[in-house]
């Protein structure tokens, strides 16, 4: 494992998973091979490790499965490949000669189980060619450290879409998301307990109990032959309606401000560094860049205070090195100076990135903070209740300078700090700020189970008090998540709230009855605390803001790493059709 991805968490066990299942299975002392990927798997790849670490395994080649490529008889080669049909014809046909395919043998591996129909064809076509052929159940990414995202086309939709004739599509993809997560799990080997929030929709129900049935089919025999109990680690699924005031809310920690606000695509930050007329440069932000790492979940404000300092700690750590005279000293300044270089170059890029990111904060974005803190919070920066929630937001309807972008997502707070509004006023709201094209942005949250414009009112669930907390005036809000990732690790969680699809033991329902041969139920705590793990994944996926509470949750409480999913396909902004 290359040393900079030593310590990355999730990337650090999919690579060893695959190092070991896939790699040191087929390894031979001194013999190369050629490794054919196709889409899926190229990219689960470059999400874990890079060619170099791939030479180090005895790769010499990587090959993309669906083009033609010239045949290599003296070689083997590994299939690291997807079970579908695609990718198998892609397989069929590198052997389709019945006198000598283009490889000397293949070892085939897929990321997860094949059906029937392909392996028979499989076996029927080339199997004397065939040395190895296995299932390695890996059927996600892992994106960060603490953040995977599964890839299945549609699913959004699909999962929230009103449309009746589309439920054997939903079932189809319900089946898949409980498949991959599954895979999660094994590759962290754990057999959590699994859990679901009952509210506002039945998806998380039915999403929990498919995928609690395939875990035990799973985790049904292991290797002696024995079944695998439940780990202490625990599973939490939820539909994304629990939570919309995150997903609207301008954020201003660095990554969720820098994504929000900036073109960035495919983590790439495209840049100039000489003005306007400057050369484009590009950027990945990625966790390979230590210093990204370091900035990513402060806030902008400290940020724009961090990077100068470092930059010019650099400078005189440099200036001092090139004062000494001595041969030794003028030595090590020759060997330091690509650190150096590379060093400053991260911080012009950060800069450059933090800069960008209060040009387009500082005209409009800083005046529409102030207005979504105080409806999301319902109190003001001096803790001041707000009597009257469309006072606040009718400044911003009235200012020209904001796109209807920022209007829609200041209406959405206003409706979602109500707890729904009528269907006479929200009509208003799209007429008055003239957004009728655009409107279904408001309407269908309806279908996510947020009261937009409810039948009946419908209670908000309890915050915790988070007003003795040092933050930002323009920064109070917290994303519910957080309250439930701490709830979880603490077994706060109400059990009719957040319901088991499995026997579990009695400190983990709540329950305060303990058997006397027990530990007390506080050691018992502090023991499944050990070591543990909380999968947490949202229907529709999360965002920024809520993918750092996983790291600052897991920080807070080292016995117990949060793992979340970022997405399936989809943002959770995108209107559902």
């Amino acid at each position: 494992m290359a040393p900079a991805a030593e310590e990355r968490g999730l990337k650090s066990v999919v690579w060893q998973k695959i190092k070991t299942t896939v790699l040191d299975d087929c390894k031979k002392e001194g013999e190369w091979k050629i490794m054919l990927l196709d889409e899926f798997t190229t990219k689960l790849l470059a999400s874990c490790c890079k060619m170099t670490d791939l030479l180090a395994e005895g790769i010499t080649v990587v090959e993309n499965i669906y083009k033609n490529r010239e045949p290599v008889r003296q070689m083997k080669a590994l299939y690291f490949i997807t079970p579908t049909s695609k990718s198998v014809d892609c397989f069929l046909r590198d052997f389709s000669s019945k006198s000598e395919g283009k490889y000397k043998a293949a070892y085939v591996y897929f990321t997860d189980f094949c059906p029937d129909s392909l392996f028979n064809k499989i076996k029927s076509s080339c199997s004397k060619s065939i040395r190895r052929c296995k299932e390695i159940n890996i059927s996600f990414f892992p994106i960060e450290s603490q953040v995977f995202t599964l890839d299945i086309p549609d699913a959004f939709y699909y999962c929230y879409s009103p449309d009746v004739g589309s439920a054997n599509d939903k079932d189809a993809i319900m089946e898949a998301i409980a498949e991959q997560i599954v895979t999660v799990c094994a590759t962290l080997d754990e057999n959590p307990g699994v859990r679901y929030k009952s509210k506002p929709l039945d998806n998380a129900r039915k999403l929990a109990e498919l995928v609690e049935k395939k875990l035990e089919n799973y985790y049904k025999i292991d290797e002696k032959s024995q079944i695998k109990g439940k780990t202490h680690s625990q599973l939490l699924i939820i539909d994304r309606g629990f939570d919309p005031v995150s997903t609207v809310l301008h954020e201003l920690t660095f990554q969720a401000m820098a994504y929000d606000l900036l073109p960035i695509e495919n983590d790439t930050y495209k840049y100039k560094t000489d003005g306007p007329n400057g050369k484009e440069k590009e950027a990945i932000l990625e966790e390979d860049d230590d210093l990204w790492v370091q900035i990513r979940h402060r806030h902008i404000a400290v940020v724009l205070e961090e990077i100068p300092k470092l930059m010019k700690e650099i400078s005189s750590t440099k200036k001092a090195a090139e004062g000494k005279s001595s041969l030794s000293a003028l030595t090590q300044l020759m060997k330091k100076m690509p650190h150096f270089r590379k060093q400053i170059t991260k911080q012009v890029v950060h800069l450059n990135l933090a800069e960008d990111c209060m040009n387009k904060f500082k005209p409009n974005i800083e005046k529409l903070c102030k207005t979504e803190q105080d409806l999301a919070l319902g109190t003001d920066a001096e803790g001041q209740k707000v009597k009257d929630s469309m006072r606040v937001l009718l400044p911003v309807l009235l200012n020209k300078n904001h796109d209807n972008y920022d209007k829609i997502r200041a209406i959405l707070l206003y409706i979602f700090s109500i707890n729904g509004t009528t269907q006479e006023n929200l009509e208003k709201l799209v007429q008055n700020v003239k957004i009728e094209n655009e409107s279904d942005m408001i309407r269908n949250w309806s279908y996510l189970g947020v009261p937009i414009v409810p039948q009946s009112q419908q209670g908000k669930p309890l915050r915790k008090d988070r007003s003795a907390e040092e933050t930002f005036q323009l920064s109070r809000w917290t994303p519910l998540i957080k309250d439930i990732m701490e709830d979880a690790i603490d077994n706060r969680l109400e059990s009719k709230e957040w319901p088991y699809c499995s026997q579990c033991p009695a400190v983990w329902n709540g329950s305060g009855a303990v058997s006397a041969r027990q530990k007390p139920r506080m050691n018992y705590l502090e023991d499944r605390k050990n070591g543990s793990k909380l999968i947490v994944f949202v229907i529709g996926g999360i965002t920024y803001s809520e993918m750092r509470c996983a790291y600052e949750v897991s920080q807070a409480h080292k016995s117990c790493e949060v793992f979340i999913v970022k997405k399936i396909t989809t943002e959770v902004h995108v209107p559902i059709p």
